[in-house]
């Protein structure tokens, strides 16, 4: 195994034969993401796309999470200085990724944790993965592209029960349901998910990625929704109803919307 290309306290890169693993080391905070770890997964995808030595990325968690989303105290302090998430630089520029980004999700994939899976190009998961997006119950809105696609993937039913409801999507739904490419059992997924890194590694790397680009047709649509979802996004961070759920929360508390119209 090659060393390290890079090394902080919550993200760790690994490269090797081609394939830069990107592992969330948190697990104490289940991998619940700071301004810092979306900088340094950004910077990883922009490293990915800008070597010529490496071909893929492989996005996973540290433990027993992939990510618990956005942790909450840095959440609240970027939301009452400017009003903007922490992944406002981040989920342009995995959507915009030029190699494949392969996922191995090894446990929860709470809110953006699961949005930014739309963006990778093979999931692989867990039996125990489980995806929740519960944004309408922290008084937000969903991001990442996930308002167009999820519904595109899914069915408008189905993606209003995630999004509208909030309701959990297990993995073998997830893989019924065509969200996640394989299913395996927990001790398997680094080697699965390896595995389909370095075969897709082994490819031709300029017909790798003029497919990828072919499929992923239509940025522009795309982009326009990610800014829509950010415009509201910013709005409803210093919202009220935002205030109340995040009260609700760091109190351990249910929160009470019945004051809101």
């Amino acid at each position: 195994m090659e060393g390290c290309g890079q090394m902080t306290e919550t993200v760790v890169l690994t490269r090797l034969d081609g394939v830069l693993e990107i592992r969330l080391n948190r697990p104490e905070k289940k991998n619940a993401l700071t301004r810092d770890m979306y900088d340094a997964m950004a910077s990883a995808f922009r490293q990915i796309d800008a070597d010529p030595t490496l071909r893929v990325g492989l996005l996973t968690g540290t433990g027993d999470t992939f990510t618990s989303g956005n942790d909450i105290a840095d959440f609240q302090a970027r939301a009452s200085s400017n009003g903007e998430s922490s992944a406002s630089t981040f989920l342009p520029t995995i959507s915009k990724m030029q190699k494949p980004l392969v996922a191995a999700v090894n446990g929860a994939a709470i809110g953006v944790g699961t949005t930014l899976l739309m963006h990778c190009d093979l999931i692989v998961a867990a039996r125990s993965a489980r995806f929740v997006m519960p944004f309408t119950s922290l008084g937000l809105v969903p991001e990442a592209g996930s308002s167009l696609l999820f519904p595109r993937l899914l069915g408008t039913q189905r993606a209003s029960a995630l999004l509208l409801l909030g309701e959990p999507l297990d993995a073998p739904t997830a893989h019924d349901w065509g969200f996640v490419n394989r299913l395996v059992d927990d001790g398997e997924l680094p080697h699965v998910a390896r595995d389909i890194a370095q075969r897709l590694a082994g490819l031709p790397p300029q017909a790798v990625r003029e497919t990828k680009r072919l499929i992923r047709h239509g940025p522009a649509e795309l982009a326009a929704r990610m800014e829509m979802e950010l415009q509201l996004f910013r709005e409803h961070l210093t919202s009220p109803e935002a205030a109340e759920a995040f009260r609700a929360f760091m109190e351990k508390r249910k929160p009470d919307f019945s004051q809101f119209a």
